[in-house]
């Protein structure tokens, strides 16, 4: 089918919480058309298409295409049930149900991956004491793309001979690894209440809720019935210690898998750090316990010392990467601007 690269395609960023939509005008050098962005809570509609056919209705837009970036496994392509809501979302079906010429899923962190080229530096801030990674400094290089929001999102951006691609992952679902006598500790309690322990556990909205409560057992203190939203609102206001411990043990937890997934991805070049919980991480980040068990790798440790990390401010990364993959559907390059 041919492209008509003259018409808007219609893009979504689908999590556990929130589903966000844009238009993409891949003729643009910003394809993301940022005046169309809006966000739906998943729990107030039934299906994708119902939430799909509601910002059509708010906005007056439309589109003959669409590229899905849903947080979840892609089978075949074609189908995809959400990880941390009760969605499933099948391409044709959903392409049949709203009368479009194509649709496409992909996995939400190769959408995220995807954006990176198209970052500029004010999306982006260090965390550590390395400068940003540049893209155009050899022409082989691999970066890890990860971070929490509802769950943890793991992905890779490759770039090869000046062309980009993604690596589609589940690595949020890796076996959480303990480094630390309290990282047993804490790893015992989860696995008494959930079994198999993930790095998904610990990293996300929930996982500080996890965190938490682990770490009151440990203490043996009363556990009190906070939120996510709590805990993090209490170590800010330095009003609990026990929240404040809770934010700086999951910040340390949150640099090893990311150093972990450097050797096991061999993203030398740079780890990308992204999702919804980020911005209220990032104070906590930069206080140093993320460096330190980042590079805290044994007979890697030099070479992780050397790995550069860095927060994407971008405000909507996974519709900004979705732009990026409708460029590139479309037959037109992508070209990085960093």
């Amino acid at each position: 089918m041919s492209f008509d690269i003259r018409t808007p395609t219609l893009l979504a960023d689908l999590g556990g919480t929130n589903v966000r939509f844009a238009l993409a005008d891949v003729t643009s050098e910003q394809p993301l058309m940022s005046d169309s962005v809006r966000r739906y809570r998943v729990r107030d509609f039934a299906t994708l298409a119902d939430t799909i056919r509601q910002y059509f209705a708010d906005t007056g837009l439309t589109a003959r295409r669409a590229i899905i970036a849903a947080a979840g496994r892609i089978a075949d392509g074609e189908t995809v049930q959400i990880t941390n809501n009760p969605w499933a979302v099948a391409a044709r079906a959903l392409q049949s149900a709203l009368g479009m010429d194509s649709v496409k899923l992909v996995n939400d962190f190769a959408a995220q991956s995807m954006a990176v080229p198209l970052l500029r530096p004010e999306h982006l801030k260090a965390v550590g004491e390395l400068p940003l990674p540049r893209l155009d400094r050899c022409d082989h290089q691999t970066f890890v793309v990860m971070g929490p929001g509802t769950g943890l999102g793991v992905g890779g951006l490759l770039r090869r001979d000046g062309h980009c691609s993604v690596l589609e992952s589940e690595g949020g679902h890796a076996g959480f690894a303990a480094h630390s006598p309290e990282d047993i500790a804490i790893l015992h309690r989860l696995n008494q209440r959930f079994g198999r322990v993930s790095n998904e556990r610990l990293i996300c909205g929930n996982g500080l809720v996890n965190l938490y409560q682990a770490l009151a057992d440990i203490e043996g203190q009363a556990a009190q019935d906070y939120t996510p939203e709590d805990i993090t609102a209490h170590a800010g206001a330095g009003t609990d210690p026990l929240c404040v411990r809770t934010v700086e043990t999951l910040a340390g937890i949150f640099g090893s898998v990311a150093g972990d997934l450097v050797l096991t991805l061999g993203g030398w070049d740079g780890v990308y750090l992204t999702g919804g919980l980020l911005p209220i991480l990032l104070p906590w980040l930069q206080r140093g316990g993320f460096r330190a068990r980042f590079q805290a790798k044994g007979r890697f440790t030099e070479t992780l010392r050397h790995v550069p990390t860095v927060a994407v401010l971008h405000p909507e990364p996974g519709l900004l990467g979705a732009a990026a993959l409708a460029v590139m559907e479309s037959g037109r390059a992508l070209v990085p601007h960093a």
